[in-house]
């Protein structure tokens, strides 16, 4: 089955939209499909405006990871290139730890993701439980661009990593790879995570040992997704989940700027829940940061100093959010924003993707839509087209 779908991936086959908005302006949004039947899809555009996809495709417990870059704004994809060099070391099971994309000095591709529970190379044994946990894999494409090379756990000295990581990299050859999780010891709750970072300063051909670099006293949120970018200005932008008492899941923004040797730390949005809700955020780093996140069923984004307040979608009439989750943010080229979310998914269910277009100064406009048919496991990307419309992958 695997060679099966390994040889369908490699026919190059391409997207086609099944369904366009019917607004004709040039701020339209198309929907097109991951290719292949792919899930979580993650998407990064280089200096060029070509797109760059990463997403999960085979078995939820035991994916495998696949790249396809596009140059007519995410309409169509090459043919899928495999990133992991092990069979179904990827996981797609609980929509939270697949795979990340960067673009780095010269147009390098890196990619990170949560290995599942048969990745190598493993990290080290949890002294507490007497177990080696998943590791934090990752895989830069070679210098011909014409293959990955063999994927490397990033995992020196800490414990339990659980929710989903993330990659960011810069022009100066600068690879960031951020993770939660205990320390060696392996001891405590989530009270005792912290987020953890594992920098390279030679495009991913080395990395340093991780470091703590949250606040220790907000923990962190064991089963949610943190989200990493880096500007153009060399600033690092990271987003991450709170667990502090247990019950207060807060959102957290750090920001370096020194590529990653310090950073400093705000509340974004209060949430009190005494149970993991497996959020996942999104970063825009561009003339300005846009951070979207999910709170208590909605989602919500700003842009400019952490103390801004967030803006948030329409409600539909008569009653509350729909169960929204995942968001993702896209910008145009006079600044509208396209915020982009799934509705009504939970655990092994799918369900739709829903969006809706902000002027540059957070006004909501009237172009908004949903679409049936969201895959189970999986939420969608968004990309602004060069016509200054949208086009979201799902």
């Amino acid at each position: 089955m695997r060679a099966f779908l390994w040889f369908v991936l490699s026919a190059g086959l391409v997207l086609a939209p099944p369904s366009v908005s019917s607004s004709r302006s040039a701020d339209q949004v198309e929907l097109v499909r991951v290719p292949n039947g792919g899930l979580q899809p993650d998407i990064a555009v280089d200096r060029d405006g070509v797109v760059h996809a990463v997403y999960l495709a085979g078995e939820p417990g035991a994916a495998d990871v696949f790249y396809g870059r596009s140059s007519d704004g995410g309409r169509t994809f090459s043919a899928a290139m495999r990133v992991n060099s092990q069979d179904g070391s990827a996981i797609a099971t609980g929509t939270i730890r697949g795979a990340q994309i960067a673009i780095g000095r010269n147009g390098r591709v890196h990619i990170a993701w949560n290995g599942s529970g048969q990745a190598l190379p493993k990290p080290p044994v949890n002294p507490k439980t007497k177990r080696a946990g998943a590791p934090m894999l990752y895989a830069r494409l070679n210098a011909a661009g014409t293959a990955f090379e063999p994927q490397r756990n990033l995992i020196s000295k800490t414990t339990n990593l659980d929710g989903g990581g993330s990659i960011a990299a810069d022009s100066a050859g600068g690879v960031y790879v951020a993770w939660h999780g205990h320390p060696a010891s392996g001891e405590g709750g989530e009270e005792a995570r912290s987020v953890w970072l594992a920098r390279s300063a030679d495009d991913g051909a080395t990395f340093e040992s991780e470091r703590p670099v949250s606040d220790a006293s907000t923990g962190v949120c064991a089963c949610c997704r943190l989200r990493i970018s880096a500007t153009a200005h060399g600033e690092l932008q990271l987003l991450y989940r709170s667990a502090t008492n247990l019950v207060h899941r807060d959102m957290y923004s750090l920001v370096s700027r020194d590529r990653g040797r310090t950073f400093n730390g705000a509340r974004l949005h209060a949430w009190e829940i005494g149970a993991c809700p497996m959020t996942s955020s999104s970063i825009v780093a561009g003339d300005r940061v846009m951070r979207a996140w999910e709170t208590d069923g909605q989602v919500y984004f700003n842009s400019g100093e952490t103390a801004d307040p967030p803006t948030s979608p329409d409600l539909p009439a008569g009653g509350g959010p729909p169960h929204r989750k995942h968001p993702r943010l896209a910008v145009n080229s006079r600044g509208a924003v396209l915020v982009v979310w799934t509705e009504g998914t939970s655990w092994g269910r799918g369900g739709s993707v829903a969006w809706q277009m902000f002027e540059p100064d957070g006004r909501p406009t009237a172009i908004k839509g949903v679409q049936a048919g969201l895959p189970t496991w999986s939420f969608a990307a968004v990309v602004a087209r060069p016509d200054g419309g949208f086009r979201i992958l799902y």
